[in-house]
């Protein structure tokens, strides 16, 4: 990595990091897991809300603070990392403003609303030489790590079908731009939880050659999509089937995967967000970070119900979010492929076009492989 202001190379000193955002995604997820990651640091975040730059302070006590994100891309030269985690509809023009600055850049998911975005934003890293890398941090969930080893190890022979559900009971639209109707928010939950179902099933099936969707706004009030099931076919021939929802009054499953084999059903959710939300941190004394008890494992096996006691329990692997910024910083310092790339984000973001188009046509939506 090339060396900054001050005299002292890269290696030398932890890689100082500018957060963008204070809300949910910077305060939650992003902040705690670099102060968390040896060879980062936490140097500045910005935030318009006083009260967000005094829980950041409070929170991370050598943080700096700045009031806009235009300020913290003014100070790129003591800067090694940005980390974008701003409103969806902000992340590409300060994605394009810190690569134009010199700077790498991490971008919480969606990277932006289109594929073609996501395209132009990779080329400018690309010939800039600079990292771009999207916030994907439910490949790193306890559950989809069980599912990919299971995959991996042939335990469900040809995998045929794969469901995967965020399912909430979320009766009131909670407001604020993630559930606006607005497109120029990027809103609703097909681009919210939908990015991360879609992204982890490109990642265990690799690309994906049509689309169906219905989508639906449910509640009283609401004006982005709180309903909505996408039915993936792979070119490999297996078939993923997504659901998120804020309607679901009671849950399915997490994971539902069939095989030639067998199949594997997980209920519940990773702990690790939880976690977060109440203020543990990786690395926290006597805490033995993402894992669940036995009484969260999934169930492998053929012919027989998981509810009644079939198949045999499976023990969780343990969550791994801290694994990111582990290889982002590794990256930065060593060069080479970044945990999830852009490219990867607009292959998704493809598929979530796909989507939005076959759910107002009523029509399945080819992709070309």
């Amino acid at each position: 990595m090339a060396e900054k202001s001050g005299g002292a190379s890269a290696h030398d000193r932890p890689l100082r990091v500018g957060l963008l955002g204070y809300g949910l995604a910077g305060s939650v997820f992003h902040a705690p897991l670099i102060a968390a990651t040896e060879g980062l640091r936490l140097d500045l975040v910005s935030t318009a809300s006083p009260e967000r730059q005094a829980q950041a302070r409070a929170e991370h006590p050598q943080v700096r603070t700045a009031d806009t994100a235009e300020a913290v891309l003014a100070r790129a030269d003591d800067l090694d990392l940005i980390v974008i985690a701003t409103p969806n509809k902000t992340h590409v023009p300060l994605a394009t403003a810190a690569l134009e600055a010199g700077l790498p850049v991490v971008v919480d998911k969606p990277l932006a609303a289109t594929a073609a975005e996501a395209e132009k934003l990779a080329a400018l890293a690309e010939d800039r030489g600079l990292l771009l890398s999207v916030f994907q941090n439910r490949r790193w969930d306890n559950d989809f790590r069980t599912v990919r080893k299971l995959i991996e190890d042939g335990a469900l022979g040809d995998v045929q079908r794969f469901e995967s559900r965020f399912e909430r009971w979320r009766p009131q639209p909670k407001g604020g731009w993630r559930e606006s109707g607005d497109p120029a928010e990027i809103g609703g939950l097909l681009y919210d939880l939908g990015s991360h179902l879609v992204d982890q099933a490109l990642t265990l099936f690799g690309p994906v050659v049509s689309v169906y969707a219905e989508s639906d706004v449910r509640r009283p009030g609401a004006e982005a999509d709180d309903d909505t099931f996408l039915a993936l076919t792979h070119a490999g021939g297996v078939r993923s089937h997504l659901w998120v929802s804020a309607t679901a009054a009671l849950l399915g499953p997490r994971f539902r995967v069939l095989g030639s084999r067998a199949g594997y059903t997980k209920h519940g959710l990773d702990p690790q967000e939880a976690a977060l939300r109440e203020g543990r941190r990786p690395g926290d004394e006597g805490l033995e970070w993402g894992v669940e008890p036995r009484s969260g494992w999934g169930r492998l096996g053929a012919g027989a119900s998981p509810r009644m006691g079939g198949g045999e329990p499976v023990p969780t692997l343990p969550g791994d979010y801290p694994a990111y910024y582990a290889a982002i910083e590794r990256a930065l310092r060593e060069g080479g492929r970044p945990p999830v790339t852009a490219r990867e984000a607009a292959a998704a973001l493809r598929v979530l076009e796909a989507a939005k188009r076959s759910a107002a046509e009523g029509a399945t939506v080819r992709i070309a492989a």
